[in-house]
């Protein structure tokens, strides 16, 4: 059990934060069997070709060498700074790591699982945080990239849920139901089931709480200095997207509402804002204003507050138009 010692002054800096990076390592994971969850058959069958021809053109075994079953190098995926984050935000971090923390948790790494000759070659290089990065960034443009709008969306619309629960019921509201194996006890978060066993006093800093599409279905953490503290966990709505990817098309619903609109409502199946359906639908956010305004005038839609945020969520009469064929 990993045990987060939390104090007054770490529920007043604990924040929400995205990581791509911290995606494409879950992603990467899954595809080398490294991780004990499997990617669902369809998104498998489309990327492993990719990822193959990464594996021979690439470094990215020397990268895939930095991860075991339990344990990454945390230089390859640092813990980001907040919402905005973006994947060059994310590679500039790795870039900017100290050549002695590569060292240092390139080593541990190597001690954990051996690695092949030419990924051993790579690892003891003086510009190896410069061949990670640019290894990253390649593997993230050809296997995620084209699929983050609707992997961020999901996760925005997760920490819209949690900040209407924060907002509600303070921090033990927020996270529980964050996972079944996340408990708030006696002024601090407990994390059961880990492989390690530790109690990790915050010190003030807070913690980031990171919802994540490819951490599903455990849970994982940041402990180790000098990075920040963190707990990533499976974002709301992942099931929903395995089983309806690609999204579903709106049919005869189309017809009634326009297809824009329609996909908005079947898109509505958890609440969510403005920006959140744009990302997620690859429509302009004035165009999406626009339709959530004739929708909601049309009985279909409800808003509410989410602290700053509007979300907006089905009526019974959108929901009973949602189960159109």
């Amino acid at each position: 059990m990993i045990r987060f010692e939390v104090s007054a002054d770490d529920l007043l800096h604990s924040r929400f934060a995205l990581s791509p990076l911290f995606e494409l390592d879950g992603l990467l994971r899954a595809l080398a069997g490294l991780s004990e969850r499997t990617l669902p058959g369809a998104w498998a069958a489309r990327l492993a070709p990719e990822f193959r021809a990464l594996r021979a053109g690439t470094e990215l075994d020397a990268v895939l060498a930095l991860q075991s079953h339990r344990n990454g190098a945390a230089f390859a995926a640092p813990p980001p700074r907040g919402l905005a984050q973006t994947v060059e935000d994310d590679l500039a971090a790795v870039r900017a790591t100290p050549p002695d923390v590569a060292r240092r948790e390139i080593d541990h790494a190597l001690g954990l699982r051996p690695a092949g000759d030419r990924a051993r070659a790579i690892l003891d290089r003086p510009d190896v945080v410069s061949v990670v990065a640019e290894t990253l960034e390649t593997a993230w443009r050809t296997l995620l990239a084209p699929d983050w709008p609707r992997l961020r969306a999901i996760c925005e619309r997760d920490v819209l849920h949690r900040a209407g629960r924060l907002s509600g019921g303070g921090w033990e509201a927020a996270l529980r139901d964050l996972h079944p194996r996340v408990r708030w006890r006696d002024g601090g978060i407990d994390l059961l089931g880990m492989a390690v066993s530790e109690t990790v006093p915050l010190g003030g800093r807070g913690l980031l709480l990171i919802p994540a599409v490819f951490v599903w279905p455990g849970i994982a953490a940041h402990t180790e200095e000098p990075w920040p503290h963190a707990l990533l966990y499976p974002a709301r709505g992942i099931s929903a997207l395995w089983e309806s990817a690609p999204p579903a098309e709106p049919g005869a619903l189309a017809c009634l509402l326009g297809r824009t609109r329609a996909r908005i409502l079947l898109a509505l199946a958890e609440p969510a804002g403005t920006t959140q359906l744009s990302r997620a639908l690859g429509v302009a956010p004035g165009t999406v204003g626009d339709h959530l305004t004739v929708l909601r005038r049309a009985g279909l839609l409800d808003k509410s507050r989410a602290g700053r945020a509007v979300l907006y969520r089905r009526t019974p009469l959108g929901d009973a138009l949602a189960r159109t064929p």
